[in-house]
């Protein structure tokens, strides 16, 4: 039986829902990446290094990841409007957490409460979306895209304008007023459009899907500032490949697990889950490298930095509607195929840049890579969940959901301390610090597009032609 109910609701009334879903995700995912351009003067104001402050963002990624898991239990337990209203509370409550003259601690703590409610708002919106219009369901996640995929790629130039004129409180001042309005908004024009059954809440599971997910990313994120051998790095990794063993045992012998890992049998969802983590772990470790490129390398301000992303956002601005239009006329495997490309070579040019190169060369190159990232992004998920079938929606989404944010924590975080590590090893060996950071940056990026080159790969060898 399916946990989804196909609601009445008029077109005016649909469409209100979908209006206040798209504002409550640019407040959210404005927070993605909007910190990527402000975290030299954060860190500098903070007193903590680079590699400290990078976890405001790999952090949060890391805890959206987390609870992500726990949303499929939610969804098809609580009420849609009282569910959705909490998660709207919770991001608001962590940014004003943020804005308090605090140490980095507790901004820490800040961040990762904003990731609760950021993680239960995305996997909300995306199953409402989906269950709501079910014969178009490409187009709509097109449009869902360009909320979810152009709002981070705006933020940082945003943010890079706001950080030099009022400082880098200003960006959560920002989103607390959005979502205050998102909130008001919700009150108002939601429904309970989901169906909810009574199952009871399975601890262990939970317990381990959080020492699983955290200890993998903790583990990989340490090593670029640790030995390998070390215990910040081995102990939490062997933790975690551990609890993600036992996890996956778990669900498979519970008669209704707290999150469905037997979808990853349909060959289809398995593929798209593949791609998106393979899309978000090379996303994200490019979303911090470009900022550092502009204001490190380069000597620009944060607002260069952001004027640099700028083209990106256009360009997705277009390209992601037409996206979610192209899936519905023509299936996945094109877009995939295209994607795939502008990812992995987008990453190879950055990787081959020299030092002497306007920084515009850059901005230019990050055109190619938001187009992948815009043929990408919200096909993988429209695809992965069609697959999944009707009834597991809440579980696809969540579990597609958790592991690509995961990916992308663990490739923000490992590509930082990368290019950490290749500068200072070209800095010992006798390079100047610029032509060290910018040996190091390059090299990172030849590791993105290889990490990339799978994309082309799948559609290629594992897709069909055809819709």
């Amino acid at each position: 039986m399916s946990y989804f109910e196909q609601p009445s609701l008029s077109n005016r009334r649909r469409t209100l829902i979908f209006v206040n879903i798209l504002l409550s995700c640019i407040a959210t995912t404005i927070m993605a990446t909007a910190l990527t351009t402000a975290l030299p003067p954060i860190a500098a104001d903070l007193g903590v290094t680079m590699q400290t402050g990078q976890w405001l963002t790999s952090g949060y990624s890391l805890a959206m990841g987390i609870v992500m898991p726990l949303t499929a239990f939610l969804i098809t337990r609580f009420p849609t409007k009282p569910l959705y209203l909490a998660g709207a509370m919770l991001f608001i409550v962590g940014s004003l957490v943020c804005v308090l003259p605090v140490p980095f601690a507790v901004i820490m703590i800040g961040r990762v409460v904003q990731a609760c409610g950021n993680g239960l708002l995305m996997s909300m919106a995306q199953v409402v979306l989906l269950t709501i219009y079910p014969d178009s369901r490409g187009t709509v996640m097109g449009w869902y895209g360009l909320a979810v995929g152009v709002t981070p790629v705006i933020a940082p130039t945003l943010s890079g304008l706001m950080v030099d004129a009022f400082g880098w409180r200003s960006i959560f001042y920002l989103v607390i007023a959005v979502m205050a309005v998102s909130l008001v908004a919700a009150c108002l024009v939601f429904g309970n459009v989901l169906k909810t059954s009574k199952r009871s809440f399975d601890v262990l599971s939970f317990a381990v899907s959080i020492i699983a997910f955290g200890g993998v990313t903790l583990g990989i994120g340490n090593i670029g500032s640790m030995p390998f051998v070390s215990t910040t790095v081995l102990l939490p990794l062997v933790l975690g490949v551990a609890a993600s063993v036992w996890f996956v045992v778990l669900q498979l012998k519970r008669e209704r697990p707290f999150l469905d890992v037997r979808i990853l049998r349909n060959r289809g969802f398995a593929l798209s889950v593949i791609g998106s983590m393979l899309l978000y772990f090379a996303m994200m470790g490019s979303s911090v490298m470009l900022p550092l490129y502009v204001q490190t390398i380069k000597g620009g301000s944060a607002s260069m930095a952001g004027l640099v992303s700028l083209p990106g956002s256009f360009a997705m601005a277009i390209i992601s509607p037409m996206a979610g239009r192209l899936y519905d006329w023509f299936g996945v495997r094109r877009l995939f195929l295209i994607g795939g490309i502008c990812l992995t070579v987008s990453n190879l040019c950055m990787g081959l840049l020299p030092l002497s190169a306007s920084i515009w060369v850059a901005a230019t190159i990050n055109v190619v890579r938001s187009l992948a990232i815009g043929c990408l992004m919200m096909p993988l998920v429209t695809w992965g969940t069609a697959s999944a079938g009707e009834g597991r929606l809440a579980d696809a989404n969540a579990l597609l959901t958790a592991l690509r944010t995961i990916a992308g924590a663990i490739g923000q975080a490992v590509f930082v301390g990368l290019m950490t590590a290749l500068a200072a090893s070209a800095h010992a060996g006798g390079m100047n610090t610029i032509a060290a950071d910018m040996h190091g940056l390059n090299l990172t990026f030849i590791a993105m597009g290889v990490c990339a080159a799978p994309l082309i790969i799948i559609p290629l060898v594992f897709l069909r032609r055809g819709k």
